[in-house]
């Protein structure tokens, strides 16, 4: 799998995206985006002493074990801010923790998921285009804003009709940061420290979904 051949700097920030060959759906029900949760867990941390595919074929209470174990005993690559899955793409907004961190993470959590994506569903070949895509943040403004479009981007492909169901959607970080989930990898701190209040966060994501439903409307245009 090819990669950016521009290096990723330790300790910066960046816009992490991805999608699918020919834009075909990836996610085809819960347990996929459920396996993909799992296995960006998993690589979060540095060198597991086991594949994926291995460590989930042990007994529920191994399982519990060794991720226990990998937490306490294993430095994390990168350290996340927010994520979104969607049924053809993935976005990510990560720090570089440790060199090649974040590019061995995507390429952990790309070649895992399509290997079980491709087993589930009898077919043959890459299933991600071959280069993920990587935006420095330079401002805080950046930051802000790149968070909120990957959170509202279930709204803004109109996969949600409105902000109550972005909520519950249990494929993004977005109900990490309201309590209504839970995450070991998320970094929630950075980003609610700019809000006095989880309600001026909630009121700042409400801000630009119609905006943004516009541009995307659009964005196709804009890049040819």
């Amino acid at each position: 799998m090819s990669y950016r051949k521009e290096p990723f700097v330790v300790s910066q920030i960046y816009h992490i995206f991805n999608r699918s060959i020919a834009r075909q759906p990836i996610f085809l029900g819960n347990s996929y985006y459920q396996r993909a949760m799992e296995v960006m867990e998993f690589y979060s941390y540095t060198n597991p002493p086991l594949r994926f595919s291995h460590y989930n074929r042990l007994p529920l209470k191994s399982k519990l074990d060794f991720m226990n174990e990998l937490k306490k005993k294993h430095q994390g690559q990168i350290e996340m801010f927010a994520f979104c899955l969607m049924p053809n793409h993935v976005h990510f907004l990560i720090r570089e923790i440790i060199e090649n961190g974040i590019r061995i993470f995507m390429s952990n959590l790309q070649n895992s998921y399509a290997k079980y994506f491709n087993l589930r569903t009898k077919r043959d070949g890459s299933l991600f285009k071959t280069m993920f895509k990587g935006v420095r943040i330079e401002t805080d403004e950046q930051f802000l804003h790149v968070a909120r479009y990957i959170h509202i981007n279930p709204l803004t492909a109109y996969i949600l009709k409105n902000i109550s169901q972005l909520e519950e959607y249990e494929w993004s970080s977005y109900p990490v940061y309201l309590n209504k989930s839970k995450s070991d990898i998320i970094n929630t701190n950075t980003l609610l420290s700019f809000f006095p209040s989880t309600e001026k966060f909630i009121d700042f994501a409400k801000d630009q979904i119609n905006y943004q439903r516009e541009l995307d409307k659009i964005k196709h245009l804009l890049l040819e």
